[in-house]
């Protein structure tokens, strides 16, 4: 399988590898453990923004390069830009981006090793989905330094439990991959070794999906969640009911009574 790596100014900072349908977007900075500095989240925002509009991608996966996954937010840079204009703008910057992958129609799977914590811990659960090597940990640990994790918390407390989420939050302990599974953080937890093979075994899955009934799917679930029941239904009757009526689902029914595989109209994209 080929794989093309864009050459952008931001490649030392943001790798992007595209193949088949999948985009790859690697987090660069393996020194720094890939905290998000400013300079991270413009590259993320722009990438994000740039696959968001390309229907050829189907399936998109945020991964990391070096020892770990993610710390979160640059300490360092925040202390030496202490300002009420840098430290909020570099927060906004943060959950604009983590909101451009909610909205982004194609499935996000985070690739998870290391430590994944504060906001890296968010970038995780900001992903549809997430695949961990077993020997990954994962915290809001901003309590410890004396800063709250609030805009983690949003993430995070979407994924799991009130009671799970305080105690994430409130005591900055970490959880290793095992707990993380069974709280809902990440849907599957491999050996180091099988990582990729594991995170390519759903990609395929997701590959293998009408991928306009996938971002359909996606943007609804997003709107639901927030919703009381009664309006939920209300919406989910629409939703299926266009689904229903589109090419996809007479194609895809239509297999099923014939007893053939279905084929997407958008599999040669």
């Amino acid at each position: 399988m080929d794989t093309t790596a864009n050459s952008t100014s931001t490649e030392s900072i943001l790798l992007r590898t595209d193949s088949g349908g999948l985009t790859t977007l690697t987090l660069n900075r393996p020194q720094q453990f890939n905290a998000l500095s400013m300079d991270m989240l413009d590259a993320l925002e722009k990438a994000i923004d740039d696959i968001a509009g390309d229907p050829s991608i189907r399936v998109v996966v945020i991964a990391a390069n070096g020892k770990a996954f993610c710390p979160g937010h640059d300490l360092k840079e925040m202390l030496a830009n202490r300002t009420q204009e840098f430290i909020g703008a570099l927060f906004d910057k943060c959950c604009k981006v983590m909101m451009s992958i909610t909205r982004m129609p194609q499935p996000v799977i985070a690739r998870v090793h290391g430590i994944a914590t504060a906001a890296g811990c968010q970038l995780v659960a900001a992903c549809d989905l997430a695949v961990a090597s077993a020997d990954a940990r994962f915290a809001t640990s901003g309590v410890n330094f004396g800063l709250f994790c609030a805009t983690p918390g949003v993430a995070v407390s979407r994924n799991v439990t009130r009671k799970q989420a305080m105690e994430m939050l409130m005591t900055g302990d970490f959880i290793d991959a095992a707990t993380a599974l069974q709280w809902g953080l990440v849907n599957r937890v491999a050996p180091p070794g099988q990582l990729d093979d594991a995170l390519h075994e759903l990609a395929a899955v997701l590959l293998a999906k009408p991928s306009a009934v996938l971002a359909a799917g996606k943007k609804f679930f997003y709107r639901q969640i927030e919703m009381d029941m009664e309006p939920a239904y209300k919406l989910a009757s629409q939703v299926i009911t266009n689904n229903m009526l589109g090419q996809d689902a007479l194609e895809g029914v239509g297999a099923f009574v014939e007893k053939r595989k279905p084929k997407w109209h958008d599999e040669k994209q």
